[in-house]
């Protein structure tokens, strides 16, 4: 197979759902014509059809990526490793990548009015666009997805400068959100072809964040299960857990979550959806502010949850706080642990135990003014799950905000 046409183009290259066009080869077209033609037990390889390496980056649309930037560098920790935009040559749009750990956000913003980007934020105002992912070849990855039904947003292309090259392709997932596929390999630039170097005088030190844990989507009522059946038929992942509205609901208020994730772990998925309560869930609240399905919150991993939290508040995130009350009996609850309990309590961290150990975790406030997204702030102890014994105690944290806002 011929390596595709190399294209760097600055604004996101939009493709029909493999419709004949000059953006695809010949060789491409001919390949998925086989793949698709291909009888079924030929399709379905036995192990893994895609396999994932890793979260690549998280990209964001933002109304001002400067002033972003500044943000998730003053306060989570985050350095400011490269940058594009007018001075490389990138003239609709600026773009500064932030790494902490193995994690990588970019931050986008339209210098124009009319672009894809600022229609983006103007509708759900500053959210994640692209979930992209490390994976050993892009075309494969994007043609073994698309013949399982994905639809196309850009078939496979090669970007490259003096450092390499990378390959990627992008297929639709919920909302408009979509995964990237890229296929790095040997590059050696700093980000990306398109990007140069770039740091700030404000960095003050990372907070010890290591890698993303897992990113949670909401989607509208009802369509939790197409999400679902949708990353095990057309990404191969699995289904780890299923949570119904008795295990995550309050007085007032109820949700159902699914977690897919792909074969090796390293991905993994919740997927939210409302479910009937007394009053407006969370989830609702969210989707009537971002207008649609999109990335709830992005769990990521730390090794020593007590620094991380402590640095974190001391640098101005604000976290949910759960009552005192909820450390009355948490010895009881969860047993034995490493971590100095007073800390845990002054920092109003939560502790839940599996079967295969305990985690420790909190979660910050909506980072935008919209209430949508937030983070969560994870570290693992051996267990395996995602804290289903503070769920009660989460949620009433997430009603409490909500109340405050106007809007439970």
């Amino acid at each position: 197979m011929v390596p595709p046409t190399s294209i760097c183009n600055e604004d996101m290259i939009h493709f029909s759902s493999m419709n004949v066009d000059d953006s695809i080869s010949f060789q491409y077209k001919q390949i998925y014509i086989d793949m698709i033609s291909a009888p079924v037990s030929n399709k379905t390889h036995l192990g893994e059809f895609l396999p994932l390496m890793g979260t690549d980056h998280i990209e964001f649309y933002v109304g001002n990526a400067k002033q972003a930037a500044f943000f998730y560098e003053k306060t989570f920790g985050f350095k400011i490793i490269a940058y594009a935009g007018p001075e490389t040559g990138q003239r609709s749009k600026v773009s500064y990548v932030l790494e902490q750990g193995k994690i990588r956000l970019v931050l986008t913003a339209s210098l124009n009015p009319n672009t894809e980007i600022a229609r983006h934020v103007h509708k759900h105002g500053d959210g994640v666009k692209v979930l992209a992912l490390t994976v050993e070849d892009a075309k494969d990855a994007y043609f073994q997805t698309i013949s399982r039904g994905a639809e196309s947003v850009f078939a496979p292309m090669t970007i490259s400068d003096e450092y390499g090259d990378i390959t990627m392709a992008a297929i639709q997932t919920y909302g408009e959100t979509i995964h990237t596929f890229v296929e790095r390999h040997d590059y050696t630039g700093v980000f990306m072809p398109g990007y140069v170097p770039r740091t700030s005088g404000a960095f003050e030190g990372d907070a010890g964040l290591l890698y993303i844990d897992h990113c949670v989507g909401n989607v509208g009522l009802g369509e939790m299960d197409d999400w679902v059946n949708f990353y095990r038929e057309v990404m191969g992942f699995k289904l780890l857990v299923t949570f119904d509205d008795k295990d995550i609901s309050t007085e007032y208020t109820a949700l159902m979550s699914k977690v897919v994730s792909n074969g090796n772990g390293y991905i993994k998925f919740p997927i939210n959806e409302p479910a009937d309560g007394l009053k407006k869930s969370q989830i609702e609240e969210y989707l009537d502010f971002y207008r649609g399905a999109g990335v709830q919150h992005i769990a990521v991993a730390t090794n020593d949850i007590i620094f991380t939290v402590s640095e974190l508040r001391k640098r101005g995130v604000e976290f949910l706080h759960v009552p005192e009350t909820y450390y009355d009996d948490l010895v009881e609850r969860v047993g034995d642990i490493r971590e100095d309990l007073d800390q845990i309590k002054a920092l109003n961290i939560l502790v839940d135990r599996d079967e295969e150990g305990y985690l420790l975790q909190i979660f910050t406030k909506p980072v935008e003014d919209r209430p949508t997204l937030f983070f969560e702030i994870i570290q693992r102890r051996g267990a395996q799950s995602f804290g289903k014994g503070n769920f009660k105690a989460l949620f009433e944290a997430l009603e409490r905000e909500q109340e405050l806002r106007g809007n439970l």
